[in-house]
């Protein structure tokens, strides 16, 4: 069991790499450049990106990618299945991400906060956006 949180499993190499989020430890190090991760598949996501290879191909269009799983979400566009679906609504999506983004509007939860001046807000992008109030950043 996990003393920080209370987390259990019954395998005790899952929990050696859950403790990893309470310790920060990253033994995962890119040869390349100076990432580093807890995880290895992680590791071998991103070392694609230095080598360029994308070895994932979409039937439908030829669509590439390096990743296995962006390759799925791509042809959910061919498809049109959204697996994804709001038990308040009739909203579904592609994503579990957009799904939870989505859920903050039944919630009324708004996680981001602006340390300056308190502001709050759902979604990350709006408050980058509140935050060049602050700055006086112009960038377009």
């Amino acid at each position: 069991m996990c003393g920080e949180c209370g987390y259990r499993t019954a395998d005790r190499s899952v929990l050696t790499v859950h403790m990893r989020r309470h310790t920060g430890v990253k033994p995962y190090e890119c040869d390349q450049c100076d990432y580093s991760t807890a995880h290895k598949g992680n590791l071998d996501r991103h070392k694609a990106k230095h080598t360029g290879e994308k070895p994932y191909i979409c039937g439908e269009c030829g669509y590439r990618t390096a990743h296995k799983s962006k390759l799925s979400i791509h042809i959910r566009r061919h498809t049109g299945e959204k697996p994804y679906k709001c038990n308040h609504c009739d909203y579904s999506s592609v994503r579990k991400s957009d799904l939870d983004r989505h859920m903050l509007k039944h919630t009324g939860e708004k996680p981001f906060m602006c340390g300056e001046c308190g502001y709050r807000t759902a979604d990350r992008s709006s408050l980058t956006i509140h935050m060049r109030r602050h700055t006086g950043e112009k960038p377009y």
